[in-house]
């Protein structure tokens, strides 16, 4: 189908609609005139991960369109927390874990858009603003009246909790009326005609576009991404080793480049259009390729993916350290690394040194590594568990640990 702006065409032909309020409208306006669209972000973290790159990504082709991305800190709505999807209430954080996670996520979006005064220039604003100024009983008379109880109980994210008989705290209870009245701020002080969001907010969103109408008589605009989980049904954004975090302080580069690498087959045309620029052409032709052949697109994959998170020399350092890696059986520099005294060198133990590097959170899981074939030192499978590193391990300071085939790190002697 042909859209009318660029717009909704890249959007349509790149996999990220799965539903909107008016699709013709927006097509409409994005055709004919900038939209000021906001998508928000809690600071539950210092560092967003590769879950929330679908709606980065967004963003990114909203500006590259024309259009205006307007980035939504929750400094406000952190201190509630969101309960969509969620089993339990997320944790309460301080106001300065709140500022530190704060300053994290700025540095993932300055990677990815351009702000400044222009009209498509990307704008940072943080809801706190707003929100921590908020007199209750005002705000419960000028707007309580325009949520319907019985319409909220009906969303997914109460509905969730109540069928399986989970706590939802009335503080839960009241994060959609708040994320609501962010739209209805963003309109009346930037303009802001659209929010974009995840499948799970699609409730949140509808609530904030009737507030919206209701009380200043606006039509703005809702649209959401499909939920991304890989072709054997696992949560986009996960790997063996935890989280793939956007921020290299908590990823390396290479372990993020990996992660792109180690894509199932099934799933690299996807990710190639939903994550990288490529024109849809050649994003076609990547993933049709069989047999071997589809390694060099997963190849292209990682390095558009991490050039756009890290910058091309990064993503070209990944790759060759890959190469070093798994096809030389060398130890590249470009492996994560993690560096010790000389002293705490003579006698660590293997299972300490899989604690080391990450590949195991405790004792026991490092034996069950063991046990099970997956601990490797210097590319050589470590069988006993009471194994222990010599100094002839330590080639030019360097020592590999591996957990499986695909998570590798040094042990350097600093």
């Amino acid at each position: 189908m042909t859209h009318k702006s660029d717009l909704i065409q890249i959007f349509s032909e790149r996999g990220y609609i799965h539903q909107a309020t008016d699709l013709e409208a927006i097509d409409k306006h994005a055709a004919t005139s900038i939209i000021p669209t906001y998508i928000g972000f809690d600071c539950t973290a210092n560092s967003l991960h590769v879950g929330s790159l679908v709606q980065i990504m967004m963003l990114r082709i909203l500006q590259r369109c024309g259009h205006k991305p307007i980035v939504l800190m929750g400094g406000g709505t952190t201190k509630v927390g969101d309960p969509s999807g969620k089993d339990s209430a997320r944790p309460l954080l301080s106001d300065q874990d709140i500022e530190t996670n704060k300053n994290g996520i700025k540095k993932v979006f300055e990677k990815y858009l351009t702000f400044g005064d222009a009209p498509a220039d990307a704008l940072m604003v943080d809801n706190a603003d707003w929100l921590d100024t908020l007199h209750y009983i005002r705000f419960l008379r000028d707007f309580g009246a325009h949520f319907s109880i019985n319409r909220m109980m009906g969303m997914e994210s109460v509905k969730l909790r109540l069928d399986r008989e989970q706590n939802l705290s009335f503080l839960e209870f009241n994060y959609a009326i708040l994320q609501a009245y962010d739209f209805l701020e963003l309109r009346r002080r930037y303009g802001c005609m659209m929010q974009l969001g995840g499948s799970d907010q699609w409730g949140n969103i509808v609530t904030g576009i009737d507030l919206t109408r209701r009380v200043d008589g606006q039509e703005v605009f809702g649209l959401t991404s499909p939920l991304i989980t890989t072709s054997s049904g696992a949560k986009m954004g996960k790997s063996a080793n935890g989280a793939i975090w956007l921020n290299e302080e908590r990823l390396s580069p290479f372990d993020f480049w990996q992660f792109w690498r180690n894509t199932e087959d099934a799933d690299v045309e996807r990710f190639l259009g939903l994550f990288t620029e490529l024109p849809m052409d050649e994003v076609r032709r990547l993933g049709a390729l069989q047999g071997a052949e589809i390694n060099d697109a997963k190849i292209i994959l990682a390095n558009h993916a991490t050039s756009q998170c890290h910058g091309e020399a990064a993503a070209h350092t990944a790759e060759a350290t890959a190469q070093t890696t798994f096809g030389d059986k060398g130890m590249s520099n470009g492996l994560p690394q993690v560096e010790i005294g000389q002293d705490d060198a003579n006698g660590l133990s293997m299972i300490a040194a899989l604690n080391l590097v990450g590949f195991a959170k405790s004792n026991g899981e490092a034996r069950r590594l063991i046990r099970g074939g997956g601990a490797r030192l210097n590319d050589q499978a470590i069988t006993n568990e009471e194994a222990g590193l010599k100094p002839a391990d330590f080639v030019d300071g360097k020592a590999k640990i591996s957990a499986g085939k695909k998570r590798h790190a040094l042990i350097i002697i600093g």
